[in-house]
């Protein structure tokens, strides 16, 4: 079993609370490892009840504050909707996925993966205007 470190970043240098994806796979595809990531933060969501939803992409109906994605009606998410949100994101380049320091651009490439392996999320902020 490995333990994969998962870190949130801007480009404007922010850089959130690591959290941990324990599997059981030793290669997995960049798609799968979303899909896993994204289950288990709208599980965690729907299980605490919150309000802020804090996650890899925004869920409709929200509107971004200062401590994450603030829910306009109380609802659960949808995992399946969130994981189709994500996979559209990033084919725009919403943001980019760095494991170990080397960015990974295709959804289905094959990643080894073993302990201490590192998955950055550098989400991208569009220019104003651009």
């Amino acid at each position: 079993m490995a333990t994969l470190t998962i870190v949130d970043e801007t480009t404007a240098g922010e850089r959130g609370t690591a959290w941990h994806l324990e599997i059981f796979e030793e290669r997995m595809s960049l798609r799968e490892i979303i899909r896993r990531r994204v289950f288990q933060e709208v599980a965690e969501h729907n299980a605490a009840g919150a309000e802020v939803f804090h996650g890899l992409v925004q869920p409709g109906d929200t509107e971004r504050t200062l401590n994450g994605l603030r829910m306009k009606a109380h609802r659960r998410v949808d995992a399946e909707q969130q994981f189709a949100r994500a996979v559209e994101a990033f084919s725009r380049n919403g943001f980019v996925v760095l494991v170990d320091d080397r960015q990974v651009e295709e959804l289905d490439t094959e990643l080894q993966l073993g302990r201490g392996t590192e998955i950055t999320f550098l989400k991208l902020v569009p220019l104003v205007g651009g």
